[in-house]
Protein backbone atom coordinates (compact mmCIF):
# COMPACT_ATOMS: atom_id res chain seq x y z
CA UNK A 1 0.00 0.00 0.00
CA UNK A 2 1.52 3.40 -1.01
CA UNK A 3 -0.82 5.68 1.10
CA UNK A 4 0.82 7.08 4.39
CA UNK A 5 -1.79 7.09 7.43
CA UNK A 6 -0.77 9.24 10.53
CA UNK A 7 -2.52 10.86 13.08
CA UNK A 8 -2.76 13.80 15.25
CA UNK A 9 -1.04 12.00 18.26
CA UNK A 10 2.77 12.44 18.26
CA UNK A 11 4.90 9.87 17.18
CA UNK A 12 8.90 9.12 17.61
CA UNK A 13 11.10 11.95 18.18
CA UNK A 14 10.37 15.34 16.79
CA UNK A 15 12.73 17.92 14.89
CA UNK A 16 13.16 21.11 16.94
CA UNK A 17 14.23 24.48 15.71
CA UNK A 18 13.78 28.23 17.03
CA UNK A 19 12.51 30.65 15.23
CA UNK A 20 15.80 32.86 13.36
CA UNK A 21 17.11 35.45 15.93
CA UNK A 22 16.02 38.41 13.42
CA UNK A 23 12.76 37.51 12.98
CA UNK A 24 11.81 37.14 17.11
CA UNK A 25 8.91 39.60 18.28
CA UNK A 26 8.34 38.56 21.39
CA UNK A 27 10.40 35.25 23.40
CA UNK A 28 12.11 32.42 21.81
CA UNK A 29 9.24 29.50 21.21
CA UNK A 30 10.76 26.18 20.83
CA UNK A 31 8.99 24.38 17.65
CA UNK A 32 8.54 20.41 17.72
CA UNK A 33 7.95 19.30 13.85
CA UNK A 34 6.69 15.68 13.44
CA UNK A 35 6.94 15.29 9.68
CA UNK A 36 4.79 13.03 8.21
CA UNK A 37 5.21 13.39 4.35
CA UNK A 38 8.08 14.91 2.35
CA UNK A 39 7.50 14.69 -0.96
CA UNK A 40 9.33 16.56 -4.22
CA UNK A 41 6.00 18.72 -6.10
CA UNK A 42 5.76 19.31 -9.26
CA UNK A 43 2.39 20.96 -8.86
CA UNK A 44 0.82 23.82 -10.76
CA UNK A 45 -2.30 24.08 -8.68
CA UNK A 46 -3.85 23.18 -5.12
CA UNK A 47 -7.16 22.90 -3.82
CA UNK A 48 -8.26 22.73 -0.51
CA UNK A 49 -11.47 22.93 1.22
CA UNK A 50 -13.55 20.59 3.21
CA UNK A 51 -15.79 17.77 1.70
CA UNK A 52 -19.06 15.79 3.01
CA UNK A 53 -19.78 12.20 1.41
CA UNK A 54 -22.56 9.88 2.27
CA UNK A 55 -22.01 6.12 2.40
CA UNK A 56 -20.92 4.41 -0.93
CA UNK A 57 -18.02 3.67 -2.72
CA UNK A 58 -15.93 4.34 -5.88
CA UNK A 59 -12.84 3.94 -8.43
CA UNK A 60 -10.32 6.64 -7.40
CA UNK A 61 -7.02 7.10 -10.23
CA UNK A 62 -4.48 9.72 -9.35
CA UNK A 63 -2.24 11.34 -12.21
CA UNK A 64 1.42 11.27 -11.80
CA UNK A 65 1.45 15.11 -9.69
CA UNK A 66 -1.47 14.12 -8.42
CA UNK A 67 -1.30 13.95 -3.82
CA UNK A 68 -3.89 14.54 -1.68
CA UNK A 69 -3.42 14.95 1.66
CA UNK A 70 -6.90 14.75 4.14
CA UNK A 71 -7.59 14.72 7.81
CA UNK A 72 -11.10 13.13 8.90
CA UNK A 73 -13.15 15.05 11.36
CA UNK A 74 -16.59 12.83 11.17
CA UNK A 75 -17.41 9.67 10.16
CA UNK A 76 -15.01 7.03 8.87
CA UNK A 77 -13.68 5.87 5.40
CA UNK A 78 -11.10 3.33 3.92
CA UNK A 79 -8.42 3.75 1.08
CA UNK A 80 -8.35 0.43 -0.80
CA UNK A 81 -5.47 -0.22 -3.18
CA UNK A 82 -5.86 -2.56 -6.38
CA UNK A 83 -4.18 -5.42 -4.46
CA UNK A 84 -6.79 -5.81 -2.15
CA UNK A 85 -5.19 -3.85 0.45
CA UNK A 86 -6.62 -0.75 2.49
CA UNK A 87 -6.52 2.21 4.92
CA UNK A 88 -9.77 2.86 7.03
CA UNK A 89 -9.06 6.32 8.33
CA UNK A 90 -11.49 7.89 11.12
CA UNK A 91 -12.22 11.04 13.01
CA UNK A 92 -8.42 12.74 13.86
CA UNK A 93 -6.27 10.68 11.52
CA UNK A 94 -4.98 11.83 7.86
CA UNK A 95 -3.70 10.20 4.99
CA UNK A 96 -1.51 10.72 2.05
CA UNK A 97 -2.69 9.08 -1.43
CA UNK A 98 0.60 9.48 -3.18
CA UNK A 99 0.82 10.19 -7.35
CA UNK A 100 -0.43 7.43 -9.82
CA UNK A 101 -2.48 5.80 -7.23
CA UNK A 102 -5.31 3.81 -8.04
CA UNK A 103 -8.05 2.17 -6.38
CA UNK A 104 -10.74 2.77 -4.72
CA UNK A 105 -12.31 5.09 -2.28
CA UNK A 106 -15.26 4.00 0.48
CA UNK A 107 -17.27 5.81 2.95
CA UNK A 108 -18.67 3.67 5.75
CA UNK A 109 -20.34 6.31 8.18
CA UNK A 110 -20.79 9.86 6.39
CA UNK A 111 -17.30 11.50 6.14
CA UNK A 112 -16.48 14.82 6.51
CA UNK A 113 -12.67 15.84 5.76
CA UNK A 114 -10.83 18.49 5.03
CA UNK A 115 -8.14 18.29 2.23
CA UNK A 116 -5.42 19.76 0.64
CA UNK A 117 -4.75 18.37 -3.41
CA UNK A 118 -1.88 19.14 -5.21
CA UNK A 119 -0.70 18.69 -9.20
Amino acid sequence: MNTTLFTARNLGNPDVDFPKPERLLVGNPKRETWNAIDAPLAASKIYSGTWRCEPGKWKIVFGATEHEVFTVLEGRCRVHDDDGNFQEIAAGESIHIPPNFNGAFEVLETVTKSYVIVE
